[in-house]
């Protein structure tokens, strides 16, 4: 990658952190397998692969998304196509919160993270129906808001729910009696 690309590509990294979470949490999750005892076991790989998860695509990502929107308020409406207003701040906090919630249930057992797994999941697809009608009523196709933003609001909780069911299908030895509610 020449030097003049790299600056480009870490615009893109961090222009498009949560989707950069999603990856940095499948490759942490893969990290962690190599140590586990082979052959390795549906349960392990659905467990490392949902902890990493909630740690990266829901707990940091929802972090970083509190600090981008409450301290650089400015920069995030900007980039996504709307003017700076009161409402940063709740989507900041919201975020932090949710943020707070996964770096939490990144440990914890199944009930938690499912508890932690629907409020992103539904804040995601509501922000897929926001953008998608601002790109149709107002024309608005700001990368911010139909960029790898839109999809990644279907991809991230679609991933969530199948890893929630491989955990819930294949649990961790000892926790066969498990329920999500």
């Amino acid at each position: 990658m020449s030097e003049s690309k790299v600056p480009a590509f870490l615009f893109f990294l961090i222009g498009n952190y949560f989707f950069t979470f999603l990856i940095i949490g499948f490759l942490a999750a893969g990290i962690s397998l190599l140590n586990k005892p082979k052959p390795l076991r549906i349960n392990t790989v659905a467990e490392a692969f949902f902890s990493y998860y909630l740690l990266f695509t829901i707990g940091i990502n929802n972090l970083v998304n509190f600090v981008f929107h409450v301290f650089f308020g400015d920069i995030a409406a900007k980039f996504i196509g709307w003017e700076n207003s009161p409402f940063q701040a709740e989507v900041g906090f919201a975020s932090l919160g949710l943020g707070i919630a996964g770096v939490i249930a990144f440990r914890a057992r199944l009930p938690f993270p499912f508890a932690t797994l629907i409020p992103p999941s539904i804040f995601s697809l509501g922000a897929a129906g926001g953008h998608i009608y601002q790109m149709i009523v107002t024309h608005n196709f700001s990368p911010g808001n139909v960029g790898l933003v839109l999809p990644s609001n279907f991809l991230i909780p679609l991933t969530g729910f199948i890893f929630l069911g491989l955990s819930y299908k294949h649990p961790k030895p000892g926790t066969e009696d498990h329920k999500l509610i």
